[in-house]
């Protein structure tokens, strides 16, 4: 019998709800399955607005904040990116964001990627 998905109240619930949205993420459009991943995905985005809400700060400065929650460290976003120099200057408002590193740490910090096109001052 399939689940009855309800707001997620909880990190249990969300958590189910991330495991069974992967299992069915390359669901067919006209499937049940389909359906289903469009409800957990809504219901995921909601949980994940309720519980990380994102100050109002500049794109770094909220890279940071994520870092933080997320228990990252400049290293990691190196790792994902592929070069320590350029996130060493990125995190210290030396260059700006490249586009790729905006796709990247969207995902990665879950980050809604306009947020991170927003304009800041370089040092």
């Amino acid at each position: 019998m399939a689940t009855q998905w309800f707001l997620f109240n909880n990190e249990a619930d969300y958590k189910k709800g991330i495991l069974r949205f992967e299992q069915i993420r390359l669901a067919k459009k006209s499937s049940k399955e389909h359906k289903e991943k469009l409800l957990l995905a809504y219901l995921i985005n909601q949980y994940e607005q309720k519980k990380w809400s994102l100050p109002d700060v500049d794109p770094v400065e909220l890279i940071k904040i994520r870092m933080e929650e997320f228990d990252y460290k400049p290293i990691d976003l190196a790792n994902e990116y592929g070069d320590k120099g350029t996130i060493s200057k990125v995190l210290n408002y030396k260059q700006p964001l490249s586009l790729n590193m905006i796709r990247l740490f969207s995902k990665l910090l879950r980050i809604p990627a306009d947020i991170l096109f927003k304009e800041y001052r370089l040092q």
